[in-house]
């Protein structure tokens, strides 16, 4: 009761009603650009666990746990609405499985010593590179056609394991540009991006668990750097919301989806370079 306790305490109207708005826009944007959330989840836990007195170095990690275990239910409702219209690439996706569980294992790991400056920069340099091909890039702007073999697209699976457990995404930004860089049309990369969220969040949530167990500075209610009170307050209304943004990414036409996920990256980036120079 005394733990109950010292948890409500911390809540305050304005933190209930930022991470229940949150949860509810991170459902959207995950059904409409295949990602889990995690550009929009990261930001508002870090803010949010910063507004509850968490120090800047614990409080970037456990934002990005946090995000990594509020993505897991996510992408899966995500991932099972893509696949019922039938745009799902699952030769890719067992491709990927391996190679990305061993690099969000990594990405987990390296958590655990890294600095919050790490997290963001990774975050912004992805980000902005993808927000970059949406909004200037055209049909020409392909490494090929058609998928590599199958070494270079494990590969490929690794890289995105591993940056999207240091960005505490779904893989949706990497997997998205990596996709259709290489000939995948736009709603074909973000319904298995979808996918990929799935291989990714659950042991990349795991592996935060891990990784700050036991750190110093945690606030009452976080398992390791995954934050139980964040969860409890952002799950229900993403998982409410996801199912509209998979509608939208199905009605709308592929140039005005692309172009619509390259300026949410660039809100994105702009949002961290403040916080990396400020």
């Amino acid at each position: 009761m005394d733990l109950l306790a010292t948890i409500l305490a911390e809540v305050t109207p304005g933190i209930l009603i930022t991470l229940v708005v949150a949860g509810a826009c991170i459902g959207v944007l995950a059904g409409i650009f295949g990602v889990g959330g995690g550009a929009v989840s990261v930001p508002v836990f870090f803010e949010t666990f910063r507004a509850m007195g968490v120090a800047d170095d614990v409080a970037m990690p456990l934002a990005v746990g946090t995000s990594l275990a509020m993505i897991a239910p996510t992408s899966i409702v995500s991932a099972m609405a893509h696949s019922k219209k039938g745009t799902v690439d699952i030769g890719i996706l067992k491709t990927w499985a391996v190679p990305v569980f061993i690099g969000v294992i990594t990405g987990s790991y390296i958590a655990r010593f890294a600095e919050p400056v790490v997290f963001q920069t990774v975050f912004v340099l992805v980000a902005g590179i993808n927000s970059f091909k949406m909004l200037f890039g055209n049909s020409g702007w392909k490494l090929r056609d058609t998928m590599p073999g199958r070494a270079v697209t494990a590969l490929y699976g690794l890289i995105v394991g591993l940056l999207s457990a240091l960005m505490g995404i779904g893989g949706g930004a990497i997997s998205n540009l990596i996709l259709t860089l290489n000939g995948k049309p736009i709603r074909e990369a973000v319904s298995t991006s979808a996918g990929v969220g799935v291989i990714i969040a659950l042991p990349g949530a795991i592996g935060y668990v891990f990784a700050g167990w036991g750190k110093e500075g945690l606030p009452p209610d976080a398992l390791g750097y995954v934050s139980l009170l964040a969860l409890v307050l952002t799950v229900p209304t993403t998982l409410l919301t996801t199912r509209l943004g998979v509608a939208l990414a199905h009605k709308l036409p592929q140039n005005i989806l692309g172009k619509l996920f390259g300026i949410f990256l660039a809100v994105v980036c702009v949002r961290f370079l403040f916080e990396i120079f400020g």
